[in-house]
């Protein structure tokens, strides 16, 4: 069982990681750039992210970018109208909705999977460790031999003493 104070702990890390990891909400939703969207899109021709592609496509991208951003578009439409126009295919990230939710929480999914097996056998491991030798300290670790081949080992060492 986790202590209180260890629980705290790993709570405080586990908010402090969403705080990092996670964007605000609507944080430059309503006034995208286009150098914003050029790395969140890719050219369907060149499988590029638009930002590095040269393609006539990438350029047609563009302008049509710009010309949504200068209509007053949020990000989210610009990227809808982009997929309705060139397909999924050029978003860089698969859209959080689906079967590509899948591509989301799998990887979550087997991180908590390895994270909680890697616990149990270091668990596992550590106990068998800190348990002590069940076995008589005068024998050295091993097992008690059969009261007949002790008798003829003590004759044999009686022979050689003597």
């Amino acid at each position: 069982m986790i202590r209180p104070p260890r629980l705290l702990l790993l709570l405080a890390a586990v908010v402090a990681l969403l705080v990092v990891l996670v964007p605000p909400a609507g944080a430059n939703e309503q006034h995208p750039t286009l150098a914003e969207i050029e790395n969140e899109v890719y050219c369907p021709i060149c499988h590029e992210p638009l930002a590095a592609s040269s393609s006539p496509i990438a350029q047609r991208m563009r302008a049509f970018i710009r010309q949504r951003i200068g209509v007053g578009q949020t990000k989210s439409q610009i990227e809808d109208a982009l997929v309705r126009e060139f397909g999924e295919g050029v978003l860089a990230a698969p859209p959080k909705r689906g079967f590509n939710l899948l591509a989301w929480l799998l990887p979550l999914f087997g991180l908590g999977f390895a994270t909680v097996i890697v616990f149990v056998l270091a668990r596992g491991w550590l106990r068998s460790r800190a348990e002590p030798a069940a076995t008589d300290p005068a024998s050295n670790g091993r097992a008690p031999l059969d009261p007949e081949i002790e008798r003829r080992l003590d004759e044999e060492l009686a022979r050689f003493d003597g």
